[in-house]
């Protein structure tokens, strides 16, 4: 079964990366580069006005955004950036910033759609999403089609890489650094994501505002000591980033070496892994918010792409190659620890790593008990909700004391099966997001939010 969905994976896989990437990089062309000069408007409006009062929505566009970085800044921060690192050398992490601004533009199209045709369901909340607006989007058996298709693979992911795979991890982790048994630690976060999760988004946006601005400082601070002590190697470590990028990185220490080509693809792959652009999930998250037109929303979302891959995924990167540490021959989360544990005196080190995996993969768990709560009930209707929630729980227990090959394969097949219909979606209603959003950047008072609407569908 395994050997059959790494088969599937890389049929899947093979042509998703550069259509992910060149759909990005269509989308900044047609929104004429919206993610570059419309930047610091995003930052302040997400992170210093954080809400529209009176607007229609079920959480702030402030929770929205916190709910979508707590299920993107996962451990693809931490381990995915290392694993990058190992596999392209400095070089991919070059690739990894290409791929988030590009995919910038990726994610505000999907908060665009997810908001612009959110419907409101039967308990009164707003539910959006590709499983609606590619079916209301597109139209007719085609789009029909493609929302029930990225539905069923949405709620299947959920259990994998946003649920079981996490607690896995995590598990192993605190085993490795404290001695703590793998049940123990799976009641724990069991029991502490139920009361999240079972209270619905509106628990979950609450606890994320408070929880991700939490655990991403605690990391950012940890790196930011680190990269202090080493400030001289910065500059060297840049350079090497930028050379590397288009030359291939020689055999040096404990590494191997890569070739151009292996730079890009793990760049770029392990860039779309960290931030989802393109997944869809986005759009999701976007869809809960109180706004007041899909555009300003956008422009929020896509913050997200930003903090995660381009400031998160930073601190890593550079604290790994300051340090020297990506030539040890380490990859993955224990390449991580080695490169803070060189940079912080002590244990400390080892501990801000192991917690902020920790934390990190317990925000992902609570956007994608969301994430796959909306699509099963697109499938089969609001009385589905409650019984996925409970099993969604469950799975995490399941996953800290398992072994998880089965699951890591076929979350990643999952994954691949919710980019394409999404992707195909956003290439055929570029031309709606391109046009409502020169029309809403032509009214005189879209800054001062003045500007309205922003038809539902």
């Amino acid at each position: 079964m395994i050997e059959f969905l790494e088969l599937v994976g890389r049929f899947v896989w093979g042509p998703l990366v550069p259509l992910l990437l060149l759909t990005g990089l269509y989308l900044t062309v047609l929104l004429r580069g919206l993610q570059f000069k419309r930047l610091g408007y995003a930052l302040w409006f997400a992170l210093v006005k954080r809400q529209e009062p009176g607007t229609e929505g079920d959480i702030s566009h402030y929770q929205a955004l916190t709910t979508a970085l707590a299920a993107t800044v996962g451990v693809g921060n931490i381990a995915g950036v290392a694993t990058a690192i190992y596999l392209g050398g400095p070089g991919a992490v070059l690739w990894m910033w290409l791929t988030g601004l590009v995919g910038m533009a990726t994610k505000y199209a999907e908060a665009f759609l997810g908001v612009r045709f959110r419907q409101v369901d039967a308990a009164g909340e707003q539910s959006g999403g590709p499983q609606f607006y590619l079916t209301l989007g597109i139209g007719g058996r085609i789009g029909a089609a493609l929302g029930i298709g990225f539905a069923v693979a949405a709620a299947i992911a959920a259990f994998g890489i946003g649920n079981m795979v996490q607690s896995n991890t995590v598990a192993d982790e605190v085993s490795s650094q404290f001695g703590v048994a793998p049940w123990i630690t799976g009641t724990v976060m069991t029991i502490a994501a139920g009361a999240v999760i079972l209270g619905g988004i509106k628990s979950i946006g609450r606890f994320t505002a408070l929880f991700v601005p939490f655990m991403a400082v605690l990391y950012m601070v940890g790196a930011a000591i680190v990269l202090a002590t080493h400030v001289t190697a910065i500059p060297e470590a840049l350079a090497l980033i930028f050379t590397d990028a288009f030359t291939g990185t020689a055999a040096t220490g404990g590494f191997a070496g890569a070739t151009i080509a292996a730079v890009i693809r793990y760049g770029v792959a392990r860039g779309i892994f960290s931030n989802e652009s393109g997944l869809g999930t986005g759009g999701i998250a976007a869809a809960a918010a109180q706004t007041s037109h899909p555009v300003r929303q956008g422009l929020v979302s896509m913050t997200q792409t930003f903090i995660d891959t381009l400031v998160i995924v930073s601190c890593t990167a550079l604290v790994i190659i300051t340090t020297g540490a990506w030539t040890s021959g380490e990859t993955g989360a224990p390449l991580t620890s080695l490169a803070f544990s060189r940079g912080l005196p002590g244990d400390w080190g080892g501990i801000i790593v192991t917690l902020s995996v920790v934390f990190f993969a317990f925000s992902t768990i609570l956007g994608w008990a969301y994430y796959g709560e909306r699509n099963i009930q697109r499938l089969f209707g609001r009385g589905a909700v409650a019984p996925y929630r409970l099993a969604f729980v469950l799975a995490i227990f399941v996953g800290a004391v398992t072994e998880l090959e089965l699951v890591w394969t076929l979350a990643d097949v999952m994954n691949g099966l919710m980019a394409l219909p999404n992707l195909v979606g956003l290439l055929l209603l570029s031309g709606l997001v391109a046009r409502e959003t020169r029309g809403f950047f032509a009214d005189p008072d879209w800054r001062a939010g003045r500007t309205g609407g922003g038809r539902v569908a």
